[in-house]
C-alpha cells in the first residue's frame, strides 16, 4: 500500500478511512513514500504483494511508469484508492474507479480485474487516458490546474533577483504590466480601494490584475458557475448544498485557476503545422494547418481526431501506430504537459496493464 504524500497532505482523513478498510480485509504493508525514489524501493520490494495507490492521478501515473520500466507491468495488477478531488482525479474516474475513499477501498478487495490499453511513446513513456497537441485558435488552449512535467520550458514564469529575491516582473507573465507605485514605493490603491496585486475587493491576494480583462466582483457570476459546478459533483442542488463541502471547495478553486490571471498566462504554446501519420498514411502535413490534433485507445487501437481551422468536420481514423512531426510542439498526456519535441510517434499496446475497478 503506496499512501502519496500528497494525499495525506489534502485529505488525511480520507487516506485514514482507506487505509482501515484496506486493512481490516487483507494484509496489507504500508509504505509512506517522501519521494519518487521511496516509490520506487518499494515497487521493486513487493514481493508477491499487489501495488495498491492512495492517491490522485499522479501517484497513479507514476506507480504505473516504475512498474513499465520494470516491465512487470503486464502481469501486476494495480489498484488505485483516489484521493482528492476533481479535475485532480479525471483519470481515475475515466478508468471507471470509484472517487469515494470507501467504495473505491472495497473495490481493491473485492474488485475483478480490467485489462486496459496503453499508448507507448518512443522515448518508453506510458499514457492512459489520451493524449492531446493544441494550435493557434485550437478547441481549448488554457492549461488546467495541473503541473507540468519538469525541465519542458513551462513549469513558472518566477525569476531571482541578483540578491536571491524576487526580481522585477517576476512571476506575472507575458502581458502583465507592474504595478504603479506611489512616491513611497508602495502599490498605488485601484479604484475599488484596493492595492494592485494585493488583493482588495476585487480578487485573492497576490493575483495581479491586468488591463482590458474582465475581473470577478465578488461572488457575482462566478458564484453561478461555482455553485453549478458543485452541484453537479455532489449531486445535491438548493438550500440543502452545503456550502463547506470539500466539492464545493474545490469547485470554487477550481474555477478560480481557470478563470484567474494566473491562469490565462499559462496557455500551451501553439503549433499549428503539424504532420500526422497513421500506420503511415499521411492524415495532414506541414501546408495544412490544424487546430487539434487529439489521440486516444479505443478497442485495440489508438483513434485519431484532427480538427482543421475551416470549421470543417473533424478527421478520424483508428490505426497502431501514430506518428506527429513539427517544430517544437507540446502536448497534454492524462492532463500532464510533455515537450517540446520535434517529432513523437506512439504505439498501441493491447492489454498494456491490469487494473482493479468494482465487479458489474
Amino acid at each position: 500500500m503506496v499512501i502519496d504524500p500528497v494525499a495525506r497532505r489534502v485529505d488525511g482523513e480520507s487516506v485514514r478511512i482507506a487505509k482501515d478498510v484496506l486493512c481490516g480485509g487483507a494484509v496489507a504493508k504500508i509504505c509512506l513514500p517522501e519521494g519518487p525514489e521511496d516509490v520506487e524501493r518499494a515497487l521493486a520490494r513487493r514481493g508477491r504483494r499487489r501495488p495498491v495507490v492512495i492517491g490522485d492521478d499522479r501517484a497513479l501515473l507514476h506507480a504505473v511508469k516504475v512498474l513499465h520500466r520494470r516491465r512487470e507491468l503486464p502481469e501486476v495488477p494495480v489498484s488505485l484508492v483516489p484521493i482528492g478531488a476533481l479535475p485532480a482525479v479525471s483519470l481515475a474516474r475515466t478508468l471507471g474507479v470509484p472517487l469515494g475513499s470507501v467504495a473505491a477501498a472495497r473495490a481493491v478487495l473485492d474488485g475483478t480485474e480490467r485489462r486496459l490499453d496503453a499508448l507507448v511513446d518512443d522515448g518508453d513513456g506510458v499514457v492512459l487516458g489520451g493524449l492531446w497537441i493544441p494550435g493557434t485558435g485550437g478547441l481549448d488552449r488554457t492549461t488546467p490546474p495541473f503541473e507540468t512535467n519538469v525541465g519542458t520550458g513551462l513549469e513558472t514564469n518566477e525569476a531571482v533577483g541578483p540578491n536571491g529575491s524576487e526580481a522585477v516582473g517576476a512571476g506575472r507573465g507575458p502581458g502583465v504590466p507592474e504595478p504603479a507605485r506611489g512616491p513611497d514605493g508602495k502599490a498605488a490603491a485601484d479604484a475599488r480601494g484596493g492595492t494592485l496585486g494585493e488583493g482588495g475587493p476585487g480578487g485573492p491576494a497576490g493575483a495581479p490584475r491586468v488591463a482590458g480583462l474582465p475581473e470577478p466582483t465578488g461572488l457575482g457570476a462566478g458564484a453561478d458557475v461555482t455553485a453549478d459546478v458543485t452541484a453537479d459533483v455532489t449531486g445535491v442542488t438548493g438550500a440543502d448544498r452545503p456550502w463547506w463541502s470539500p466539492a464545493a471547495r474545490t469547485a470554487r478553486s477550481a474555477l478560480t485557476l481557470l478563470t484567474g490571471p494566473a491562469a490565462r498566462g499559462h496557455s500551451l504554446p501553439s503549433c499549428t503545422r503539424l504532420r500526422v501519420e497513421a500506420d503511415g498514411v499521411l492524415l495532414a502535413d506541414l501546408d495544412r494547418p490544424v487546430a487539434r490534433v487529439a489521440v486516444s485507445t479505443v478497442d485495440g487501437f489508438a483513434e485519431v481526431v484532427i480538427h482543421t481551422h475551416a470549421g470543417e468536420r473533424p478527421l478520424r481514423t483508428r490505426a497502431r501506430r501514430v506518428t506527429v512531426s513539427g517544430p517544437g510542439f507540446r502536448y497534454r498526456a492524462d492532463n500532464v504537459a510533455a515537450g517540446p519535441f520535434r517529432t513523437r510517434t506512439w504505439t498501441v499496446v493491447e492489454g498494456a496493464w491490469r487494473l482493479v475497478v468494482p465487479r458489474v
